[in-house]
Order: C-alpha cells, then structure tokens, then sequence
C-alpha cells in the first residue's frame, strides 16, 4: 500500500518539485498546476483539478499513488494539512459542503439533493438568453458542419449533442483531444457553428479550439455557468447555465443536468427548424436500430431453444 507522507515544512510540494521533471506528459502538468497554485486541489474536485489541467481524473488518481498517496483524498487532506486549511472535516468541507453531514440520514441527502438540483435548473431556465438560443438553434440547422468541444465531464455532454444531431441529419463531431479539435476546427468557415462547453470557462483546450474555429469563421458559442469567462470572452454567444452549487463543487451532477437541460433546449429548437427532415431521420434511425431491442411483451420473448 502506498504510505502517507509528512504533510508539514512543504514535504507534499517538495516532493512534488523534486519528481516533476521525471513525470509524464500529463502528470506533469498537474505538478505545474499545484506548483504554481498549491491550494488548488484542497478547493476543486478530482474531476475538476483533471479538467483544469487537461488530463483525466484517473490519471490524477495515478499522480497522488506516485508522490506515495492511495488516492486523491489522502493527498488533497495533506495539501489542506500543509497550508493550514485542516485535514479531513475541511476536504469534507470543500468537497462536499455544508449542506451534508457525514452522520446524515438516506432520506434527507435525498431531499437536499433534489432541492439543489431543482434550484439549478430552475436557475438556469430563468436566466437564459432564449432570443440567443434561437440564434444558434437556426445557425446548427442550416450549417454545413457543427463542431462540439468538451474536456473531462463536458466531453460527455458534447457526445450527447453530437448524437442527437446526428440522428437528426446534420453533419455533427464532438471532440476531446485538442490535436483533433485543433485540426477539425481549422477547417471550418462563415458555414459552420462551433460550441464549446465548459462548466468553469477556464479549460485552456476547450477555449483553444473554440479560437481556432472562430479565426476560420464559424459561429462560436459557448455553454458555461460563467458569463466573465475566458471561453465566453472568446465566443460570439455565450449560454449560460447555473453557478455550482456549494456541494461537490464545481463537479456536482446538478451542473451536469443544466448543460443536458440547455443541450435538450438547443436540440428540440434545431428539429423544430427542420421538422420534415428531422422526422424523417429521426424515423429511419428509429427503424435501423428496431431489430435489436427486446419486445415489450414478456410472452413474446424467445426461449433458450429458440437461440437468442
């Protein structure tokens, strides 16, 4: 098992400073990130710290196991312990939040949480640009091509939308790595729409590629929970989603269901602009994947002599 290290007189970012060199790639710039601001992963969530750094939450995971940690919360608790911040009731604290105790019961982490979530979207439906949703709606509808940049959890998002859109026609390609984002996005022009989703803003590769299809012409948009952004700064519409709550901040799925929320938006106003040619595609997609689920009938179901 990995053993703890001392986490007082810099033993954390000493060590830190002396493997950084030997790191991988990736591992690297995690080092570089909390070099230059220890505090970080006391106040951002595994996901989160991935995010920012450019990388993935597993990888994270493999730098706290080689500077000696079993895992991203022994190593954040000794960043907290070596900056004075406390140990585990504070990274509980800037985790999780004030709103759950550790001692909580099942059934009131349950109305906590659909409290929240239900603020957050509410949040959200109030506060958007519906006259700029619409702009974008009837851009995707009469693009040539869409591209979709996401990093860590807003990648999931941009599938989701790439999916939908393809179903429904349209020439649709969700990106994570940078070199293809980078190489795609240098190919588009005044016919094509760009979206990047970022939750903070702040993700260096989601912000490059939106600039890169912006200096080739597409429309740019970005969804975001900050409107002061770097990725709104350099978007030609910005959409905005609900400010993370203060539990699992800024990774708590509520922040997840308000993109899928200005996604699902985005999607029905696209198909309503194209409605002849969704239904159509939405039909056929329908009938090609027909084959391969289960009847709804239980008696209709074959026997393990009929083969499957």
């Amino acid at each position: 098992m990995p053993r703890s290290l001392d986490g007082g007189n810099g033993a954390v970012i000493g060590r830190i400073v002396a493997r950084r060199r030997s790191m991988p790639t990736a591992m690297a710039r995690i080092a570089e990130l909390v070099i230059s601001m220890p505090s970080t992963p006391v106040e951002l969530s595994i996901t989160d710290l991935a995010e920012r750094a450019g990388t993935s939450p597993a990888t994270v995971t493999r730098f706290c196991r080689t500077l000696g940690f079993d895992g991203y919360t022994q190593f954040r608790v000794a960043i907290a312990s070596e900056l004075g911040r406390g140990g585990p009731d504070g990274s509980w604290r800037t985790d999780i939040g004030t709103e759950f105790g550790p001692t909580d019961s099942p059934d009131k982490v349950l109305r906590t949480l659909l409290n929240l979530h239900v603020v957050s979207l509410e949040t959200t439906a109030a506060s958007i640009d519906l006259a700029a949703v619409g702009r974008v709606a009837q851009a995707i509808a009469d693009s040539r091509h869409i591209d979709l940049y996401g990093v860590g959890g807003s990648a999931v998002v941009a599938t989701e939308l790439q999916r939908r859109l393809h179903r429904v026609g349209l020439n649709a390609h969700a990106w994570s790595d940078t070199h293809d984002g980078l190489a795609s996005a240098a190919l588009q022009d005044e016919s094509c729409v760009a979206i990047g989703i970022s939750n903070t803003g702040q993700t260096d590769q989601t912000v490059q590629m939106l600039m890169q299809a912006g200096a080739t012409g597409a429309l740019t948009v970005a969804i975001t929970h900050d409107d002061a952004s770097w990725i709104a700064d350099v978007a030609d519409i910005s959409l905005t989603t609900a400010e993370p709550v203060a539990y699992l901040r800024p990774d708590d799925m509520s922040v997840r269901h308000t993109q899928y929320l200005v996604i699902d938006l985005l999607y029905l106003l696209v198909a309503q602009q194209m409605f002849d040619q969704a239904a159509a595609n939405l039909a056929a997609t329908a009938v090609a994947v027909s084959a391969h689920r289960r009847p709804r009938n239980p008696a209709a179901r074959p026997t393990l002599s009929q083969g499957a």
